[in-house]
């Protein structure tokens, strides 16, 4: 099964943010999305997270119209289906970082700190999990990040701008790691970019224009 947008539009008001984009992300691929800022990336992002509404066209992950869910089944299904890596990094900093990695399998109710460990020791933090965010870098910050959204093992993943804080060596280390990480395991990889050396990684690249439409390279 896969991602499947179909003539998606999204406004505010009478404003329109995109249009008319269809796209479809078949299991274990790994696509990139760049264009100009104030196109409207990181609002299809969210669509495509069930974060926000759209008006027109229906957005689909593995036969499940999002677009018929309500908010909570929407959250439900986030929390089963989704890994979401945001530029800001969102690390609770009242939680340490073994407790922010594992928060998805808490929500789920399943607690699995041997795969918390895992995830520590894949994403280079081992003997970490101690810590409180406060005591880490950006880029460790952004592998706790992308460690949360990944330890329950989603079948899509989304990341908006993870590189954007970063500075270039460490936007390198954090795009292998995202890529290690992600390979194999069956899931559809999205990336929202600013970064030409980001989206060359990616298995397509696509361009959202004023007009929405979305263009591959």
């Amino acid at each position: 099964m896969s991602l499947v947008i179909q003539q998606l539009g999204k406004r505010y008001g009478d404003t329109p943010v995109f249009s008319n984009v269809s796209l479809t992300v078949e299991p274990g691929e790994f696509v990139a999305i760049v264009g100009e800022s104030g196109v409207g990336k990181s609002s299809l992002l969210n669509c495509m997270a069930a974060l926000d509404d759209w008006q027109e066209g229906s957005v689909t992950l593995d036969g499940t119209d999002l677009g018929s869910l309500n908010d909570t089944q929407r959250a439900h299904w986030r929390r089963e289906a989704l890994g979401f890596v945001f530029q800001a990094f969102h690390v609770l900093p009242h939680l340490d970082v073994a407790q922010n990695i594992g928060l998805p399998l808490l929500l789920l109710k399943r607690p699995d700190p041997a795969r918390v460990a895992q995830m520590l020791e894949a994403v280079g933090l081992a003997g970490l999990g101690e810590r409180l965010p406060a005591q880490l870098s950006g880029g460790q910050l952004q592998r706790v990040a992308i460690a949360r959204a990944l330890v329950h093992r989603p079948r899509l993943i989304l990341a908006d701008e993870p590189t954007g804080n970063l500075d270039p060596s460490t936007a390198a280390q954090v795009m292998d790691l995202l890529q290690a990480q992600t390979a194999g395991s069956g899931a559809s990889l999205i990336l929202v970019t600013h970064s030409e050396h980001a989206a060359a990684r990616a298995d397509r690249v696509l361009h959202l224009t004023a007009s929405g439409l979305l263009l591959g390279e």
